[in-house]
């Protein structure tokens, strides 16, 4: 079977696809990853970049000026579903072209496509091929699907519903069923290598704190705030890409790009812009959290994970020596980020869902 797994090209959206697209050819499928912007790492998986024409910034400034209300909210994170819906809506449509190129070329039997990534369900729908959602925000990809089909960009298209959608949030944390079928958050960064001191451990709780790929306005680097209070709290801190060199206090280290998925495990806690990847990352690893509220998705991410008593949600520029100390202290904090990490490890696996996306290209 081929198989096109396709995403808008920004890391935060197509590294949560890299697992089940490694699954399927690891069970003998011919897959390729239509994206852009890739990370060093895909598991050895075939890409295909689609993304020459793409400009999130140049979007999400057009949509702007047709929705300012909307564009104001959402940098609150107050618009829910619909200036996300417009602006991927619009931004989509720079992928068309050159996935249709692919697969002319690729003739895949199966479209995977990510939660904002619907140019896949446009091309599958005609192709006349099944299309399989693949769920990787924490927001509800059935959701988030209908926003950006139902956008003054993609209006009027016929735009089939895809056959099959998989579910990555924990069940306790999900709002409600809407029929999807479940499957393991597996995190994934993308590569990197690992400083040898960073895979030993410190004479002090270790706290890993890393930052959006993506910059902009209100794009919660917690980075600031941890140098400005880390000298108050006794614990090593990590910062993963730091937006500057600036000087650091004696108890706070850099590193660039670094897989977070092979030593979040080892960490005493996680800080972080609240991406879905990184909520779902440290979910799994089972360790406390501190997610910055802010722009799309940011506050919804987590405030979810504040609710599931799993982590703290502050601004950044609010976050202050007694919210690193309470993070690292706070056993309630600990004990449910563990029992969310037992259900997302009772969760199938995505080799275990491959039968589900044979069974969809053979509807």
């Amino acid at each position: 079977m081929r198989i096109l797994f396709v995403a808008a090209p920004l890391q935060g959206h197509l590294l949560p696809l890299v697992p089940l697209a490694a699954a399927c050819r690891d069970a003998g499928h011919d897959v390729v990853l239509a994206a852009g912007g890739f990370p060093p790492d895909v598991l050895g998986l075939r890409t295909a970049d689609i993304g020459g024409a793409f400009s999130l910034p140049r979007s999400a400034i057009r949509t702007a000026l047709r929705h300012p209300r909307l564009a104001r909210a959402e940098m609150k994170g107050a618009t829910g579903h619909g200036f996300v819906g417009e602006l991927f809506g619009r931004a989509n449509l720079a992928l068309l072209d050159p996935l249709r190129e692919l697969a002319r070329r690729e003739r895949p039997d199966l479209m995977v496509f990510e939660s904002l990534g619907e140019a896949g369900a446009v091309v599958a729908g005609e192709l006349s091929i099944p299309s399989v959602l693949q769920e990787n925000t924490l927001w509800s990809a059935v959701a988030l699907f209908r926003a950006v089909t139902g956008s003054s960009a993609l209006a009027g298209r016929d735009i089939p519903a895809p056959a099959l959608t998989l579910a990555v949030t924990p069940p306790s944390m999900r709002a409600a069923a809407d029929g999807a079928v479940l499957m393991r958050p597996v995190p994934f960064s993308g590569g990197g290598a690992i400083p040898q001191w960073l895979r030993e451990p410190g004479d002090r709780p270790r706290v890993l704190a890393s930052r959006s790929t993506l910059e902009g306005p209100n794009d919660g680097d917690p980075g600031p705030a941890i140098i400005a209070a880390a000298g108050q709290v006794d614990a090593e801190f990590v910062l993963v890409r730091p937006a500057s060199a600036r000087e650091l206090p004696p108890n706070v280290r850099a590193v660039d790009r670094i897989p977070l998925n092979e030593v979040l495990p080892h960490a005493a806690a996680f800080i972080h812009h609240a991406g879905a990847g990184s909520v779902l990352g440290g979910l799994a690893a089972g360790i406390p959290q501190l997610a910055t509220t802010g722009a799309g998705d940011r506050s919804h991410n987590a405030e979810m994970l504040a609710r599931r008593g799993a982590g703290l949600a502050l601004e950044a520029k609010a976050i202050t020596w007694s919210d690193l100390r309470r993070l690292l202290t706070d056993e309630s904090l600990r004990s449910a980020a563990r029992e969310v990490a037992a259900e997302i490890a009772a969760m199938p696996a995505p080799a275990a869902v491959v039968p589900e996306l044979e069974k969809a290209a053979a509807s």
